[in-house]
């Protein structure tokens, strides 16, 4: 069981690059483990770290002033294979959305059975949102999934999301979760049919 999304009131991080595939979010060589635990660490590995294991000061998760649950991302995020340990490794390391223009459908439905919003808005919409985080970091990002929105100060954009994921992330199940919750109706259906 994940925790509960109902709405998140955070900053967040801008990373206006597109085109990000699952091997930049996390190399295959950290692959190893079946555990969905310690994969924060290696988020964006290649990125984050030169090659003697030290901080690229210029990348944006190194960078101080950038915080949040948020990631802002640029269009077409979650490219390439369908590995899952990207939506573990992204959930790992603290963030409970994913904000772009495009999601690659492997990807997004990944992270919707591990616990990720991924929020998919307009790429007017976008682009105001990386000004608006990289000019003011602490800027807050309000999103509320009951009701499908995301909104920064007077600017809000409405986001779909498939019922069932929604009533799951609300409910902090996952798809075993969701049966388990459905046990009781289960039962009185299978003796109404005995």
């Amino acid at each position: 069981m994940k925790e509960k999304f109902t709405t998140l009131k955070t900053t967040g991080v801008p990373l206006a690059m597109e085109n990000i595939d699952t091997d930049q979010i996390i190399p295959a060589r950290f692959l190893k483990a079946t555990t969905r635990e310690g994969f924060g660490e290696n988020l964006f590995r290649d990125w984050r770290y030169d090659n003697d294991n030290q901080p690229i000061k210029s990348f944006v998760l190194n960078d101080a002033k950038y915080s949040g649950k948020i990631l802002i991302a640029g269009k077409n995020f979650g490219c390439g294979s369908s590995r899952e340990h990207a939506a573990w490794s992204i959930y790992d390391y603290g963030f409970r959305v994913i904000v772009s223009s495009f999601f690659a459908d492997i990807f997004k439905n990944n992270a919707l059975n591990n616990g990720l919003l991924p929020i998919v808005v307009s790429d007017s919409f976008l682009l105001q949102l990386l000004a608006l985080i990289e000019e003011k970091p602490s800027t807050e990002i309000i999103v509320n999934l009951e009701n499908q929105f995301l909104q920064v100060g007077s600017v809000r954009e409405n986001f779909e999301i498939n019922a069932y994921k929604k009533t799951c992330l609300m409910s902090g199940y996952d798809d075993i979760d969701y049966l388990l919750s459905l046990n009781n109706e289960i039962k009185k259906f299978d003796l109404a049919h005995s």
